[in-house]
């Protein structure tokens, strides 16, 4: 569409406006203002004009409904029934049903009509998205990417260069400003784990399995395990240590195992019935 559109007028509804239920997304003359020009400020609104007595249009409208939810927040969709929202469908000028038009800040910024094969309408989705992109306020619901905290970038920095040592003094500094601070305790213990485990030999596990008694070479053993990605295996090590020990061997070896936990999300699978093997062997 060339030039600027008023519609204005639509502001002020009549007493009151019928309204024609398709899906989620019916406005009506009464709910334009806020569901398509306020909308239409923060993302771009695709608004289609659409008949019940067409069943072509019924259809774009069921398209359109489908494809907003797939969309993530970048768009939002308007159904308007023309027969009962006549200003609606006047403001824009239609000539036929179904008419889609896209509006952002206000103002119709492209247009269709006649029903389009869905490849057709998702191209012209995207080049809608494209064209206001960076121009509008943005979803306030959608989830806002938080900018990096330059005191991890530095950590992470130090990594990305092998420096585990000074990682690990960075992450510290951060624990001492804010010993709360969950994501830097959990790199930590990271960090720890294999600054002590990449010094094992592999042998380890033998050693281990030649004198099961051992605690200190079962720990051993467990760590290798865990750094050759086998952490079943260092659990089974560690919970077999608990159910044949008891006193300060079984704390140590309990202790030992959940600090192993840690290094994982709780809900994984292997950590979860892990901690269901260390509960039987406990009781």
């Amino acid at each position: 569409m060339s030039g600027a559109v008023d519609l204005s007028a639509l502001k002020q509804p009549p007493a009151s406006a019928p309204a024609v239920a398709v899906g989620d997304h019916t406005v009506t003359e009464a709910d334009f203002e806020t569901k398509v020009l306020h909308r239409s400020a923060q993302v771009p609104v695709v608004v289609a004009l659409y008949s019940q007595r067409s069943p072509g249009s019924i259809e774009l409208v069921q398209l359109l409904e489908r494809l907003v939810g797939e969309a993530g927040g970048a768009w939002d969709f308007a159904a308007v029934e023309a027969e009962s929202n006549m200003r609606i469908a006047q403001a824009f000028g239609v000539q036929g049903i179904p008419t889609v038009i896209a509006v952002a800040g206000g103002q119709p910024l492209a247009d269709f009509q006649g029903n389009q094969p869905e490849a057709q309408v998702s191209q012209w989705l995207t080049a809608v998205v494209q064209a206001v992109d960076g121009k509008l306020e943005g979803d306030p619901d959608a989830p806002q990417e938080q900018p990096e905290d330059p005191r991890f970038a530095a950590a992470e920095a130090l990594l990305d260069q092998g420096d585990l040592a000074g990682a690990k003094s960075a992450y510290e500094s951060i624990l001492a400003q804010e010993p709360g601070n969950a994501e830097a305790k959990a790199a930590l213990r990271q960090l720890e784990f294999v600054g002590r485990a990449q010094e094992l030999p592999e042998s380890a596990i033998a050693t281990a399995d030649a004198d099961p008694g051992n605690v200190a070479a079962a720990f051993d053993a467990a760590d290798v395990e865990l750094f050759q990605q086998r952490p079943e295996a260092a659990f089974d090590r560690l919970i077999g240590l608990v159910a044949r020990t008891a006193g300060d061997e079984r704390t140590a070896a309990r202790t030992r195992l959940l600090e192993l936990f840690e290094l994982f999300d709780q809900a994984e699978p292997f950590v979860v019935a892990a901690r269901r093997k260390l509960a039987t062997a406990l009781y």
